[in-house]
């Protein structure tokens, strides 16, 4: 009797269990998912609604012309207009080969004019402009130079070396050319000595319609800053010899003349005075 009870209340049991395990079964299939959440999505764009943009540019009308960016103005040229060179041509000037030899000597005078660091500009002149002074008579203070003849200063031979320049003596020394006619004069071109780098002082050029200097004389040039040459103290700088010469440009000045004389009074190298060529560049006087 106690083994059917038994079996009995096992049975109801297992029936229970099972009844239980269905219903958990059955809710839990029943139970709504609970969604995961979902990230804010930004709203659609609406028909009316516009992006923001950068800001732009007003683009103007079709029939409206763009205005034009402002164009930054160029500086103006403040320097000094050009000379006046209408009428005037180069001058060919035929220059001797440089010719320094041995160590420079040492040039540091009072006012001494700096290397231009470049060949010399041409220079310009009427057409038909030529060396009126190759040639012709040449006189002098020393009629007997230590070395050359005076004709040499105008015979065409610029080179520096031996046989090619006079040497006059020494302390203030002067030649003259007389070119035979009165000439209109636009340049005197003068090379005392390119063999080395030197420097000539008291350097004078005059020009006059005799051989006195007494009619017409001018002073072209004269670097004499202390008045030892006795004709007067010149604000012209002194310079360092080279194969170009000292080229006198007086074209402004309208010189006519028929005589042209230079001074000189020793040198940095020696006591002695030199000349290799003097050019005398004008037209005849009509």
């Amino acid at each position: 009797m106690m083994k059917k009870d038994f079996g009995s209340i096992v049975n109801v049991g297992v029936c229970v269990l099972l009844a239980l395990s269905l219903c958990l079964i059955s809710s839990c299939k029943k139970a709504p998912e609970e969604p995961a959440p979902k990230s804010p999505e930004k709203p659609a764009a609406s028909a009316t609604t516009a992006e923001p943009t950068a800001p732009s540019t007003i683009q103007p009308a079709a029939d409206e012309t763009p205005p034009e960016a402002p164009v930054a103005k160029e500086p103006e040229d403040v320097s000094p207009p050009p000379a006046n060179t209408a009428g005037l041509v180069p001058i060919e000037i035929e220059l001797p080969k440089p010719m320094f030899i041995g160590t420079p000597q040492d040039t540091r005078v009072e006012n001494l004019e700096k290397p231009l660091g470049k060949p010399r500009p041409p220079f310009l002149a009427p057409e038909g402009t030529k060396n009126v002074a190759a040639g012709k008579p040449v006189s002098g203070s020393d009629e007997e130079p230590i070395i050359g003849e005076l004709e040499m200063i105008t015979d065409g031979d610029k080179e520096a070396a031996d046989g090619s320049y006079v040497e006059l003596g020494p302390m203030l020394q002067h030649v003259t050319i007389d070119l035979e006619a009165m000439q209109e004069i636009y340049a005197i071109v003068v090379w005392h000595y390119h063999k080395q780098a030197r420097v000539y002082f008291d350097v004078v050029v005059q020009v006059a319609d005799d051989a006195d200097f007494i009619t017409n004389v001018n002073t072209v040039f004269n670097n004499d800053i202390d008045n030892s040459a006795g004709l007067g103290v010149g604000k012209d700088m002194h310079y360092t010899e080279t194969n170009e010469g000292k080229l006198i440009d007086v074209l402004a000045q309208g010189i006519k003349a028929r005589y042209v004389r230079l001074y000189s009074n020793t040198n940095t190298s020696n006591d002695l005075n030199h000349y290799i060529e003097v050019e005398v560049y004008g037209k005849p006087v009509e």
